[in-house]
């Protein structure tokens, strides 16, 4: 059958995925691999939902989006951030990794070059490569905190350069920009003449000031394809709605991509997604702020593993351990964890070669679990190479 495989995945591995193999052989597995929510939407969405359903939003709606959604999209943005939204600006989609896919389908042409800034969310490789373009990995460092140096960004642009994903707060590493890199990072973009697409499904996952959207920096409004989300700032995972924020020539191109992938996102999500917006703050104190309590002992607990070094996260619920004091590869540090700790992580180098030597930690679990959790990994050592 290998033969009927388009060349495209032929030889094609996927970065992260659920190993529910791994979670059915140890029954008191703690699984911290995949970034999925561990909270229920908020029962206030799922009540405003259900009311919506039950009038008749189970149908196609707008290809563009629901009006209303959008319409509350353009004023929290405003009252968030200050910088006025046009409805035009706006195309909802069947979640922000889809939204990317369809950027990536709207911008690329066959041998076009992206510079992602490694680690990196693992699907972006494979958004821009099914596009036909080229992911070109910026690598970050970890005694940089993971923000890219100006000189490697410059290094990496060539001719055939014609975006740039900028992400942050940061999934895998749980790092965060601050106005200095990402004044840099505009400043490139306007030099070079490169638009950027700005991953910021994490905005209220920011522990350490406030946050700033690429959009807002002078010269990026017509740069910047903003993409969002509803999964991680609202609980709403499973519910698939995002949106993308862009120039409205840009939009027109997203929503012909959209037409021919999905149409439209989910009428009922929609409708919930309106309802979230109105409660952003009041989710934001009540789940968000257990996020923090969760990643910060986590943190804790891990700088008193003398095996393991992390730079401590700024926002998100990820960890990014590194592990060369252990003298092991991340593949046989996670296969080890799970073996012997059973605890299930995701190896670094799914997230680019920058990844390589780390694993994640998704903190997605109750506190006593992850405490558990570390408590675990801890007990693996001492290694033989450890420092």
């Amino acid at each position: 059958m290998r033969k009927y495989i388009a060349e495209r995945y032929r030889h094609f591995q996927s970065g992260l995925s659920l190993d529910t193999e791994a979670l059915a052989r140890y029954p008191d597995v703690i699984d911290l691999s995949i970034g999925d929510t561990d909270f229920t939407t908020d029962r206030r969405i799922l009540e405003a939902a259900f009311r919506d359903a039950a009038a008749g939003y189970t149908h196609y709606g707008d290809p563009k989006g629901d009006p209303e959604l959008i319409d509350a999209v353009c004023r929290a943005w405003q009252e968030d951030f200050g910088q006025a939204v046009a409805p035009e600006e706006v195309l909802v989609t069947t979640s922000s990794c889809m939204g990317m896919a369809q950027v990536m389908l709207g911008l690329l042409n066959p041998g076009d070059e992206v510079l992602v800034f490694g680690p990196y969310f693992a699907v972006y490789r494979q958004q821009i490569e099914l596009a036909g373009g080229r992911a070109v990995e910026v690598e970050t460092r970890e005694e940089n905190g993971y923000r890219p140096l100006e000189e490697d960004v410059r290094a990496a642009v060539t001719e055939r350069t014609r975006l740039m994903v900028i992400n942050t707060p940061c999934n895998p590493t749980g790092g965060a920009y601050g106005r200095e890199t990402l004044e840099m990072l505009a400043r490139l973009a306007q030099e070079y003449d490169l638009l950027a697409a700005a991953d910021e499904i994490y905005t209220r996952y920011l522990y350490d000031g406030a946050f700033i959207p690429l959009r807002t920096l002078p010269g990026m409004r017509e740069r910047t394809v903003t993409l969002n989300s509803f999964s991680k700032n609202f609980m709403m995972t499973g519910w698939r709605v995002g949106c993308i924020i862009a120039h409205p020539e840009l939009i027109r191109v997203f929503q012909h991509v959209n037409n021919g992938m999905t149409y439209t996102a989910p009428s009922v999500s929609q409708r919930a997604a309106i309802r979230a917006l109105e409660l952003r703050e009041e989710i934001a104190a009540e789940y968000i702020s257990r996020y923090r309590d969760r990643v910060f002992r986590a943190a804790d607990m891990i700088a008193e593993i003398p095996f393991l070094t992390l730079v401590r996260p700024r926002g998100t619920f990820y960890l990014f351990p590194g592990i060369g004091r252990t003298g092991l590869e991340d593949g046989e540090f996670c296969d080890l964890a799970l073996e012997k700790a059973h605890v299930l992580l995701s190896p670094g180098r799914a997230f680019g070669k920058a990844g390589n030597g780390h694993f994640r930690i998704a903190a997605t679990a109750p506190l006593e679990k992850i405490e558990e959790a570390v408590e675990r990994l801890g007990r693996l050592g001492p290694f033989p190479a450890e420092a």
